[in-house]
């Protein structure tokens, strides 16, 4: 047994299987720039050793990950956006480095990786929790991208969810409506392979990776290359790097830049803003229904 602490990460190896376990759990593991390039360091040094086939990738504290910084405080900040902002007058460079290239180094992972998912997993986390291989959830885990309903941000760096869902009425209702998933739903809806009880998570991922790993390596990897190649021939790389594009487009515009601000200025998270939204829009149809009516 092997076992490495990075700055935010937990790093262990035993026999062919690995965990990568977020340790920032006082700032809910949030996706800051030590804690990104801490997990793509892991990833490199199980993807060069040979003894490794299986990845799991797992959390300390009350959840998963809470996703991207949305303020860069001290211990939290977000260097690669906040040069390319300066340098250039854009973060497009930027958050494709902290939030673009990270997630194209998972996807192009050659060995099986596991996402083990417990309480929230949210923004740009659901990167981590969902685009595993496979992902096993425990019961009190949910699922969310607030950040469009609560920040005005039309996608992640890496638009994933048309992928996730294959279903473009589901990824639809999911991204405009900031909708939070149960584990089950999740399962459900195929994004999430098993849903057990949270003392029994541990062990279910434990057996599933040693089950795994009792292939040949080889034979692993070309497994999960006829898998990721066959997403990649319909179009998912280029889709991935245009959602960057795109969120660097929707971001500059003037509409997009005064919801984000009065955000701030309400000391809202995005979750807590899209919560008030889906609030709001009751009383709004209510108002509307009366309206309706009385003309």
């Amino acid at each position: 047994m092997e076992i490495r602490h990075l700055s935010t990460v937990v790093y262990e190896k035993d026999g062919p299987v690995a965990w990568i376990t977020l340790d920032y759990a006082e700032k809910a593991n949030i996706q800051s720039s030590d804690l990104v390039f801490d997990v793509d360091t892991c990833l490199d040094d199980a993807d060069r050793d040979y003894d490794i086939k299986v990845v799991v990738l797992k959390a300390n504290g009350p959840g998963f990950s809470a996703g991207h910084v949305v303020v860069g405080t001290p211990g939290t900040e977000m260097r690669e956006i906040d040069e390319s902002t300066a340098r250039l007058g854009s973060p497009w460079k930027g958050q494709w480095d902290i939030y673009g290239t990270p997630v194209m180094k998972l996807w192009d992972f050659p060995k099986v990786t596991i996402a083990q998912v417990h309480g929230y997993c949210l923004g740009g986390g659901t990167v981590w929790g969902l685009l595993t291989d496979m992902t096993v959830a425990s019961e009190d885990a949910y699922f969310q991208f607030p950040v469009l309903q609560g920040m005005a941000m039309p996608n992640m760096e890496t638009g994933i969810e048309p992928w996730l869902f294959m279903n473009f009425k589901r990824a639809s209702e999911y991204m405009y409506t900031s909708q939070e998933l149960s584990a089950q739903q999740a399962k459900d809806m195929g994004l999430v392979n098993r849903v057990v009880p949270i003392e029994r998570l541990d062990d279910e991922v434990a057996e599933l990776a040693f089950l795994v790993a009792q292939a040949p390596l080889t034979t692993l990897m070309a497994a999960k290359a006829n898998i990721r190649r066959a997403w990649d021939m319909m179009g998912l790389r280029t889709h991935l790097q245009a959602s960057n594009d795109l969120l660097t487009v929707a971001t500059a515009a003037t509409d997009v830049k005064e919801y984000i601000r009065a955000v701030y200025q309400q000391g809202l998270r995005p979750r807590e803003a899209a919560r008030i939204n889906a609030e709001n829009a009751k009383v709004l149809a209510a108002e509307s229904k009366a309206r309706r009516q009385a003309g």
